[in-house]
């Protein structure tokens, strides 16, 4: 959603680097590209300018001017006062000290408030919370149908006792679902309401009523990402007409400008609390603004990356999988464990996705967008269509058994054997770094030359001491000078713990230190 405000900042950031200085009419410069890149984007006006005078306030103050390196001051400048506008910190929900808690969710017509039900539904259980969803929305045809299919489908509770399709009192069945969810032992109730198109006077009413009916301890606003300038003006009308305690972005995987986003919390003083951003129940996460502003900043967002990975990936499979790669050269690591490692990264969401988390990958995005997720389900067919000896030792794969692991899994034979040679690859690499370190990064240990348990490479002798002189002369005369030379180290006190005598004497700085000392 994100990609087009993304490079026209990259592109305005570009410009600045290499600049020692910054005059003002750099500032100035790149305000102006700063101020056409969010309204490009569609954030509402008054956030702009409340943004840019922040921006350019603090840019021409002191933390820019004596920085070292002015173009990056600037970049975080715009990265904390991106972090502002969408919100500050990260808002968490508030749980009643008396179970059940209440959620209700509001929003307009279409945009996507009973799927997120559910959405928010898997989520609250895999945290540990026993939730039930509430059909309230009896005006849309088959609402309430969608809503039950949907629990079903998150594994949780649901509480549909009319039929909808215009049949039923919501504010009856809200307060039913209370003592249902007392009864029933759920901590968390979900209220779906019926959206409305624009102001809808009598829909508002409505929400109003259900609201006092249940006094929720959450009210969420659902908001359609795509929808723009209009999501904010909606935002503010609902937020005076029945108030809402947080806002929850749907569809942030679209191809809109995002301008909602960046505009909502900073127009209506309620902070986002959640995103959805794809239609599988699983995508959907808090809302973190330092993370989102990083990612529109080109910088990823590897914290949301290692969280996801920490829900797939238990201790026990992780410890397991290092110390067979740790072995030697990584034998003990197979096809299958490779397969399960795949399937576990599945588990985590789309590659693309993934990689889109990683710093500078937005460089790449276009080669990100384009990867097809079907290459690893045609992977997947290709080991498993190998016998368990051959998964276990790739190494008897030959052309014969290429052939049938090829007709098997219906790819061409060359597919076969570049996956096993992709493996073998893959093997050495993951094993290098399980027995510490990479190749080309210096000081990590297990690397030739690096010292720990790879090879290391034959270092040359060293030169030995002075050699004693065969003439009696000349040799008493080498013993007084190390004599000298070691009383003169001792009345020193071996400054910067270097040992006394004749090792001190002739010790000097490696040339990469010399240049700093002037």
């Amino acid at each position: 959603m994100f990609d087009t405000l993304s490079d026209r900042l990259a592109a305005t950031f570009k410009n600045l680097r290499g600049k020692g200085r910054l005059s003002e009419a750099d500032i100035d410069a790149t305000a102006r590209e700063i101020r056409i890149a969010l309204l490009e984007a569609d954030v509402a006006l008054p956030v702009v300018r409340a943004f840019i005078k922040q921006v350019k306030e603090r840019a021409l103050g002191a933390e820019v001017s004596q920085a070292l390196n002015p173009a990056q001051q600037v970049i975080k400048i715009v990265n904390e006062e991106l972090v502002g506008i969408l919100g500050g910190e990260t808002r968490r929900l508030r749980f009643a000290k008396q179970p059940p808690t209440v959620i209700m969710l509001a929003g307009l017509q279409g945009a996507g408030k009973t799927t997120l039900a559910g959405k928010l539904g898997r989520w609250l259980k895999g945290q540990g919370h026993a939730p039930l969803l509430v059909a309230c929305d009896l005006q849309r045809p088959n609402a309430v149908n969608q809503l039950s299919v949907v629990a079903e489908r998150a594994g949780v509770g649901v509480f549909a006792p009319e039929p909808g399709n215009g049949v039923g009192d919501p504010v009856q069945v809200a307060k039913d679902s209370i003592e249902f969810a007392r009864q029933k032992q759920y901590d968390v109730v979900i209220v779906d309401t019926a959206g409305r198109l624009g102001i809808d006077q009598e829909l508002m009413q409505q929400a109003a009523d259900i609201r006092d009916a249940v006094s929720p301890d959450e009210v969420l606003f659902v908001v359609d990402a795509m929808i723009g300038q209009d999501a904010v003006n909606t935002a503010e009308a609902f937020r005076d007409g029945v108030g809402f305690d947080g806002v929850v972005l749907s569809k942030l995987d679209g191809d809109a400008r995002g301008g909602a986003a960046l505009s909502i919390a900073h127009v209506t003083g309620r902070q986002i609390m959640f995103a959805s951003n794809g239609e599988k129940l699983d995508d959907f996460d808090a809302f973190h603004p330092d993370r989102m502003a990083s990612r529109i900043l080109g910088m990823g967002d590897v914290l949301t990356l290692i969280e996801k990975a920490e829900q797939t990936f238990s201790q026990q499979e992780a410890e397991k999988m290092a110390s067979k790669l740790a072995s030697k050269k990584g034998q003990d690591f197979t096809l299958d464990d490779f397969l399960a490692q795949m399937e576990q990264v599945r588990k985590m969401g789309s590659i693309s996705k993934l990689l889109g988390m990683l710093p500078g990958m937005n460089q790449i995005k276009d080669q990100i967008n384009n990867l097809d997720e079907r290459d690893v389900d045609r992977t997947a067919a290709i080991i498993k269509s190998m016998t368990p000896g051959e998964r276990q030792d790739p190494t008897i794969i030959n052309g014969s058994r290429r052939a049938r692991i090829a007709k098997g899994s219906g790819v061409e034979v060359s597919a076969v054997k570049n996956l096993v040679e992709r493996f073998f690859e893959a093997r050495k690499m993951m094993s290098r770094m399980a027995q510490g370190g990479m190749p080309g990064m210096p000081g990590m240990p297990g690397m030739p030359g690096m010292g720990g348990p790879g090879r290391q490479k034959k270092q040359p002798k060293k030169a030995k001491g002075k050699q004693r002189s065969g003439n009696p002369m000349k040799r008493k005369q080498q013993e007084q000078e190390a004599a000298a030379r070691r009383e003169a180290a001792a009345q020193a006190g071996g400054a910067f713990g270097l040992p006394g005598g004749e090792q001190a004497q002739d010790f000097e700085l490696p040339d990469e230190f010399k240049k700093f000392m002037g």
